[in-house]
């Protein structure tokens, strides 16, 4: 196909050139026409009637210079056939005389249909016969000449054998058409079918290979591609099951090590609170163990307080001025959850329609989520506790969970807190006056000795006792004697300092530890107790002797008096002692030798309590 383009080409490039050197000598042979016949106007007139016979003579001879002369017109200057080879022309007016009177000077062009030449008329050689200006501008001279006959028989030539090589080339297009349909576009149709099948994921099809020409050795390659394809998936299909096998694996672990750390966090906070039974130190616990092991940024505990309303008993960030607010039972999100036992969430604080919108934060920020958690044990509200995140929804269901389980937590370990003070208060208090009993008192002494023992300071003892106690019972009962101590108490209470210590020693005995108190000054401060409980109106008794309820005091001082706690209780002691001795009702201050004569004018122990909360010596032993 190349070369039959290439053969196009080239002859119509011959053919080209031909025509062109054909023109070219038709353009000649028209210029010399032109000139001969100009030349005839120069001869001599044979006719002298008929000017210029030898032009008539020469256009009509037929001689073979002319045969090829297709036209031949002398025109006058307006364009009228002056001389024709048809006579019948002459004197009429030439269809293209416009044209032909503008051409000046000489004109040659040729054509397909041949080639004309227009040459201007006149000048020194019609001098002669033609005078003035006639002469200068006598017309012009029209030859054409018909196509050559060798132009013609070349186009022929040259037409017939573009003419065969078109047909030879359809032939060789339809050969060629033909040979790559049956060898080539078939083949290919196949293979692209096969490959559409493969691409659409059928990899068990395979490509036909017969022959060793490329397309069936690119089927050969395609085969064997399909066969590593179907390999590849196989394996590929393995890995994938593979793969979700492990992914179900690693989900389970994941979930086991989540449930690893939850079951971790909920031990840490288990050992944490139950290694305290100090409830605020629990509080502080639990609030540090919220916002660092678990993220909270916002964290409040609530504790349900003797009004029974909800009291912020701690909360993080500190100093922002919530802890002591309190809720009542129904109000805001963690009232609601107090109120049900059950825990609230509030995906968006910030969205006003939820039914909690009003007063939902406790000290956090008003966006975010809010999540409140009851703390219940044995079907009784301990508190609530509160988280909040900035972020909304910002909790997930197993978050959500795993708070709870702490709420749990933190409930049982402040009910074990709880439960260890009311322990610890009964232990240390008597439970008929609220005072401190005789351990604590004992141990607040240990503790006050050894400060004044540090710092050189001053620590004085009163011993109380209410005078004719024993008649009170016996006249009374011990049920009015037990009112009487309380309202002893009330009334001794209220005169002592926040630093004073007043505890119960035993039966209707009392004690008051003034530190940083020198012997006067603690008998001043008998004074005023004894007048305190003399002018009580509440104490007027008609069974006592003197009509009311009166108390007798001793005072002992250290260092004055005693250098260590068992020596100044026996001082004390004594002093007490004297001021019953001395009629009661009064106040005494140790003075050596009152340790010596103890007893009291109706026995050793007339007048003492029968109460066995504090073991008295053997009759007529006397004390240490």
């Amino acid at each position: 196909m190349p070369g039959l383009v290439v053969a196009l080409l080239g002859a119509g490039y011959f053919w080209r050139e031909t025509r062109r050197a054909v023109q070219d000598a038709a353009h000649r042979e028209a210029l010399a026409l032109a000139e001969f016949i100009d030349s005839t106007f120069t001869l001599p007139q044979a006719d002298r009637t008929h000017p210029h016979s030898a032009v008539a003579e020469v256009i009509g001879s037929d001689t073979r210079l002319l045969r090829s002369v297709a036209e031949l017109h002398v025109l006058t200057p307006d364009g009228r056939i002056r001389w024709s080879r048809q006579r019948s022309e002459e004197g009429t007016l030439h269809p293209e005389a416009a044209r032909l009177t503008a051409l000046t000077p000489e004109t040659a062009r040729s054509a397909r249909e041949g080639t004309e030449v227009v040459r201007p008329l006149g000048g020194s050689d019609c001098v002669g016969c033609h005078t003035g200006d006639t002469a200068q501008r006598l017309g012009v001279l029209q030859v054409r000449l018909s196509e050559p006959l060798l132009s013609r028989q070349l186009s022929a030539v040259f037409q017939g054998a573009m003419g065969a090589t078109l047909v030879f080339g359809v032939v060789l297009a339809l050969a060629m058409g033909l040979a790559l349909h049956f060898f080539f576009g078939r083949p290919l149709r196949r293979l692209t079918a096969i490959m559409r099948r493969a691409e659409e994921g059928d990899f068990l099809v395979r490509a036909e290979t017969r022959g060793t020409d490329e397309i069936s050795r690119l089927g050969a390659a395609f085969n064997q591609m399909l066969a590593r394809l179907t390999s590849m998936k196989a394996e590929e299909i393995d890995t994938h099951r593979d793969l979700a096998l492990a992914n179900e694996k690693l989900a389970l672990k994941e979930k086991l090590e989540e449930r690893i750390t939850e079951l971790s966090l909920l031990f840490d906070v288990a050992h944490s609170l139950n290694s305290t039974l100090e409830l605020s130190e629990l509080l502080e616990r639990i609030t540090r163990l919220v916002v660092e092991r678990l993220k909270i940024p916002n964290f409040s505990i609530m504790l349900r307080n003797a009004d029974g309303l909800l009291e912020i008993r701690s909360a993080w960030p500190q100093h922002r001025g919530s802890e002591g607010l309190t809720f009542g039972i129904g109000e805001g999100a963690c009232g609601r959850a107090a109120e049900t036992l059950r825990a609230v969430y509030l995906p968006d604080v910030g969205d006003r329609s939820s039914i909690f919108a009003k007063r939902n934060l406790v000290g956090g920020t008003d966006h975010g989520s809010l999540l409140a958690v009851p703390m219940v044990h044995m079907d009784q509200l301990l508190g609530v506790m509160n988280f909040q995140r900035p972020e909304v929804a910002g909790f997930s269901p197993e978050e959500l969970e795993l708070l709870m389980a702490v709420a749990d937590q933190a409930a049982t370990a402040v009910k074990n807190a709880r439960l260890h003070s009311e322990a610890v208060l009964l232990t240390m208090t008597d439970p008929l006056t609220g005072l401190p009993n005789r351990r604590h008192l004992f141990g607040r002494l240990d503790a006050e000795l050894a400060r004044a023992e540090r710092y050189g300071t001053p620590l004085s003892v009163l011993m109380i006792d209410v005078d004719h106690f024993k008649w009170l019972n016996d006249a009374a009962g011990h049920r009015t004697g037990d009112e009487i101590l309380r309202k002893v108490c009330d009334v001794l209470r209220p005169c002592v300092r926040k630093v004073d210590t007043l505890a119960r020693y035993g039966g209707e005995e009392f004690m008051v530890l003034l530190p940083q108190t020198a012997k006067e000054g603690a008998v001043a401060v008998g004074e005023k107790l004894r007048r305190a409980v003399l002018d009580s109106a509440g104490l007027a008794v008609p069974t006592q002797p003197t009509g009311h309820v009166t108390i007798s005091i001793g005072v002992a001082s250290y260092p004055l008096d005693a250098s260590d706690q068992e020596t100044l209780v026996d001082c004390v002691d004594a002093a007490l002692y004297a001021s019953k001795r001395g009629g009661r009702n009064k106040v005494s201050a140790y003075e050596p030798g009152m340790e010596i004569h103890p007893g009291r004018e109706r026995g050793p122990h007339a007048g003492r309590s029968t109460d066995n909360s504090r073991p008295l010596p053997p009759a007529g032993v006397a004390k240490a």
